[in-house]
C-alpha cells in the first residue's frame, strides 16, 4: 500500500521520506511549481551522496511557475515563425529578470546562519555539478514530482507525486498531500514525463544565473572589505543626492536668486529627504546659510503642499526668525525655546 503524506503532525513528512529514499539513489529528478533558494537546505546533505550515472547529473531540478513578460516568451518560442527567435539582447534581459526574482527571495526575511550555510551548500553543489536548474517556460508547469534512482532491481525508480514545492513550508511545513508510487509501469511513465518537459526547446538553464544570486547576495563566501562596504554606501548616497539635485522640487524665484549654487543644492537634497522619509537634518559650520536654506526648504513645502511651518528657536533668534518670516512671505509660528511648553499646545491646535 503506498504511504500518504500531508506534512501534518504526527504523521510522516515528505521532507523525512525524501531523505531516506535519497539515501540509497544514486541520482534524482525534481519537477517543482516553485523553488524557494533557501528551502534547499532541507534536501543539501543527502544530495552530496548522489553520484550521477553517465550523462545524468546528481541532481536535475526543472520548474515550472516562473512567469516572464509574455511578449518576451511569445517571441523566445514561436512555432508559427521559427527563424524569428528571441536575439541575444532579448534573452540577456530575460535572464536578468529571472535573477532579479530569484535576487528578491533572499530580501524577504532576516538572514540567519542556517540560511547562509544552506545557500552556500546550495552554491557549491551547483558549481560541482552535482544540480542542474532548469526553468520550463512555454507554459505554466505546476507539476510536483521528485523522481530518485536506484540500483534496484525490483524497484529501480521511486517516486512521490503530490502537492509539495521544494520549498519549507512544501516539505515538511503546511497541509499538503503526496503519494508515494511504488509500481514500476507507473514510474516509468513519470520518467518519460520528466525527461519529455527536461528536454524541451522551451526549458532555459539558470544554473549559472542562480550561481551569481548567491555570491552576489549576504551569503556569498568571500567577505566584502570595509572599503567596499564604504564604497556601496557612498554610492547609494551619491543616488539619493542625484535625485534630490534633479529638480523634483523648484525654489522660488525670490530665494533662487539669494542662494549660492551650493546652498541651492543642498536645499534640493534635503527636500527629496524630507519628501521621502519625513525628516531631514541641515547641518553646516556658522556662516554658510543655514537659516536661509531652511527657509528656502520651508518655503518648498509650503508652495507644494500647503504645509505651515513651526520654528523653535533660542530667545535672541526669535526677531531674525520674524524677519526671515516677513522678508520671504512663510507662513510660520516662530516660537523661543523657553515659552514652548506654554504656547505649543496652542499653536499646535491653530496651525491645524
Amino acid at each position: 500500500m503506498p504511504r500518504i503524506f500531508d506534512n501534518s503532525q504526527g504523521s510522516e513528512k515528505l521532507h523525512a521520506a525524501l531523505i531516506q529514499t535519497l539515501a540509497t539513489a544514486k541520482r534524482a529528478d525534481f519537477c517543482v511549481g516553485y523553488f524557494n533558494l533557501r528551502g534547499w537546505q532541507l534536501l543539501a546533505p543527502a544530495i552530496e551522496t548522489l553520484t550521477g550515472e553517465g550523462e545524468y547529473p546528481p541532481v536535475r531540478l526543472l520548474i515550472g511557475m516562473y512567469r516572464p513578460p509574455q511578449e518576451d516568451i511569445q517571441k523566445l518560442f514561436s512555432f508559427s515563425q521559427p527563424d524569428d527567435l528571441m536575439d541575444n539582447q532579448q534573452l540577456v534581459r530575460l535572464r536578468r529578470k529571472i535573477v532579479e526574482d530569484f535576487r528578491q527571495q533572499l530580501m524577504i526575511g532576516p538572514p540567519t546562519n542556517a540560511d547562509e550555510a544552506g545557500l552556500r551548500k546550495l552554491a557549491q553543489q551547483m558549481r560541482a555539478g552535482k544540480l542542474v536548474v532548469k526553468l520550463f517556460l512555454p507554459y505554466p508547469l505546476h507539476a510536483k514530482l521528485y523522481l530518485t534512482y536506484h540500483n534496484n532491481y525490483n524497484l529501480p525508480v521511486n517516486a512521490f507525486l503530490g502537492s509539495s514545492n521544494l520549498t519549507f513550508a512544501g516539505l515538511s511545513g503546511q497541509g499538503e498531500l503526496n503519494t508515494e508510487v511504488t509500481d514500476n509501469p507507473a514510474n516509468a511513465a513519470l520518467v518519460s514525463w520528466f525527461n519529455k518537459h527536461w528536454n524541451n526547446t522551451g526549458c532555459l538553464d539558470i544554473t549559472a544565473e542562480l550561481i551569481k544570486v548567491i555570491e552576489e547576495s549576504w551569503a556569498r563566501e568571500d567577505l566584502i572589505s570595509p572599503y567596499e562596504v564604504y564604497l556601496k554606501m557612498a554610492y547609494h548616497l551619491a543616488q539619493e543626492a542625484i535625485a534630490g539635485e534633479s529638480g523634483e522640487f523648484r525654489l522660488t524665484r525670490q530665494i533662487a536668486q539669494k542662494l549660492f549654487d551650493y546652498q541651492a543644492a543642498a536645499v534640493q537634497i534635503a527636500a527629496h529627504h524630507l519628501n521621502k522619509r519625513g525628516g531631514v537634518l541641515l547641518g553646516d559650520v556658522v556662516g554658510l546659510g543655514k537659516t536661509l536654506m531652511a527657509t528656502a526648504l520651508a518655503r518648498i513645502f509650503q508652495a507644494e503642499h500647503g504645509h505651515n511651518t513651526l520654528i523653535l528657536c533660542p530667545k535672541n533668534l526669535v526677531r531674525m526668525w520674524n524677519e526671515y518670516r516677513s522678508d520671504y512671505e512663510l507662513i510660520a509660528d516662530v516660537i523661543p525655546f523657553s515659552l514652548v511648553q506654554r504656547r505649543l499646545p496652542r499653536c499646535a491646535v491653530t496651525a491645524s
